[in-house]
């Protein structure tokens, strides 16, 4: 078994509080990894380390900085299938999948490549007599990053690339269920010359996260997980006056409108409920049927739910992978085996679904709750499973208003041909990522992702403009000069004194 250290300071550095994590693979249930829990000493060095790099890395010019950022792209495309390999080991997603996640990540550190376009400051001249005023944003410091098993390469890469880029060190926690994948971007960045310190790597739970989250030289934190640790991190945060965003949790819904075309809108259903197991912020995990089309909906999702191929990660055939844990599988299995004593309808139950060979894996089938309503714990809650509940309404306006009535706003969509109904819908729902047709409105890397409601608690969204402004603070400088012809008698600067 192996185990897995800190990254700080450029190097491994081996665990010394003595407690350490369990890594399982997914597909056998099998301890694959002992993982290092930091203490709280340990986050001071990790820390103090970061600090100690600041010193030199906010001061290296923007075209340093990048020169280190386009080798970390080429390497981490080169690295492409030995990092999804990890993911796939410890996640349990497939390979295909992980390869996607990789990608979705990749687009974040090619717009970090284009720092020198985002930092440009801002100048007025004239604004009073001989008055300029100028506008610049220069990085915070120490900057931290905690986040989810769901995505162990692509969140860390929406965090650290855009935040060095700006001039600031960084200390990323990731999640102690899937940690390997964050030393190799580490190692994959020290490799493309990213300075010892700039860039390190804290393993452990909640004593590592709150060490991070009270640290006097810690200056922002980004995180994203699920909304009560989302709160949670805000509060703390906020309290000891650090710059925090910290995406939550989702019951992100689909609105299928009676003239969309279903047989796209069942696709698009099953990709996103069930892709990456339904451990995704975005999935779909409400269907809301408008009108009489519900029945032929669910057949439609139905039909195609039960051609999905479910097994490894490692093997090409499979579609969808294993849950994270056994206590999670177990946990989205209750919302299924309760759903029918809450008045849903079971069409499709994957409580009972194993692998032949790797029955001690941590497996789960696609499940499917019709006539779902919103006083149910499967609707209520944030399932983060295979499990997609169908709603029934009858009209458009009860549809938003039930959509709306959610308290979170990460992300929605809208299935229909009507232009008119799309543009009324992405005005009136509230919700901070819109789909037209699109299942999954994860914005391009050049647009930042970020929800409204109990999905974000902070300002800022993450990537894109946001996230620039989130890891940089403005400063404005006003200028007067004397004019050079006004210099006093006897100091000739060559300018004519008869202006």
């Amino acid at each position: 078994m192996k185990t897995l250290n800190h990254w700080i300071g450029g190097k491994t550095v081996e665990g010394t509080s003595g407690n350490y994590g369990e890594v399982t693979d997914p597909a056998t249930g099998a301890v694959t990894t002992r993982v290092a829990f930091a203490s709280a000493e340990e986050a001071d060095a990790a820390v103090a380390a970061a600090k100690d790099a600041y010193t030199t890395w906010r001061d290296s010019s923007l075209s340093a900085r990048t020169a280190v950022l386009f080798r970390y792209r080429a390497l981490l495309d080169a690295h492409r299938d030995e990092i999804a390999a990890l993911i796939t080991a410890e996640h349990g997603k497939v390979h295909s999948d992980a390869l996607g996640e990789v990608a979705r990540g990749l687009e974040i550190v090619e717009l970090a490549c284009g720092i020198t376009t985002q930092l440009k400051g801002e100048l007025s001249t004239q604004v009073s007599s001989r008055v300029d005023v100028s506008s610049i944003r220069q990085p915070l410091g120490v900057v931290a990053g905690i986040t989810p098993f769901n995505f162990p390469a692509m969140v860390p890469m929406w965090m650290f690339p855009l935040a060095v880029a700006c001039g600031n060190t960084f200390v990323l926690k990731p999640s102690e269920k899937d940690p390997s994948a964050a030393n190799l971007l580490a190692e994959l960045a020290a490799e493309a010359g990213l300075p010892d310190g700039v860039l390190n790597v804290l393993h452990g739970d909640r004593v590592a996260v709150d060490a991070l989250l009270t640290h006097p030289d810690v200056a922002a934190v980004s995180f994203v997980g699920s909304t009560p640790i989302a709160r949670h991190i805000h509060a703390t945060a906020s309290a000891n006056g650090k710059r925090v965003q910290a995406l939550g949790g989702a019951k992100n819904h689909m609105l299928v409108l009676p003239d969309a075309d279903l047989d796209a809108a069942a696709d698009a259903a099953v990709s996103a409920a069930y892709g990456s197991a339904g451990e995704r912020c975005m999935a779909i995990s409400a269907v809301v049927a408008v009108g009489a089309i519900g029945d032929e909906l669910v057949a439609r999702i139905k039909e195609r739910a039960e051609r999905i191929t479910i097994g490894p990660g490692t093997d090409p055939d499979s579609e969808m992978g294993p849950l994270i844990t056994a206590a999670h599988r177990d946990k989205v299995a209750s919302y299924v085996t309760g759903a029918a004593a809450q008045g849903a309808e079971v069409v499709l139950d994957g409580t009972g679904f194993t692998v032949e060979g790797f029955e001690d894996g941590h497996w789960i089938g696609l499940s499917l709750l019709d006539h779902v309503s919103t006083d149910s714990d499967a609707y209520r809650d944030e399932i983060f499973g295979p499990v997609l509940c169908v709603l029934r309404v009858e009209t458009y306006e009860e549809g938003v208003a039930l959509m709306n009535a959610s308290p979170y706003g990460n992300g929605t969509a809208i299935f229909t041909r009507d232009g008119g109904a799309a543009r009324r819908f992405q005005l009136e729902i509230e919700a901070g990522m819109v789909g037209v047709n699109v299942p999954i409105p994860v914005p391009v890397g050049y647009h930042s992702f970020g929800g409204w409601k109990d999905s974000l608690f902070g300002d800022h969204h993450i990537y894109g403009n946001d996230g620039v402004h989130f890891y940089t603070r403005g400063k404005v400088t006003t200028t007067r000069w004397p004019d050079p012809a006004d210099a006093p008698a006897g100091v000739d600067l060559g300018f004519p004194r008869n202006h």
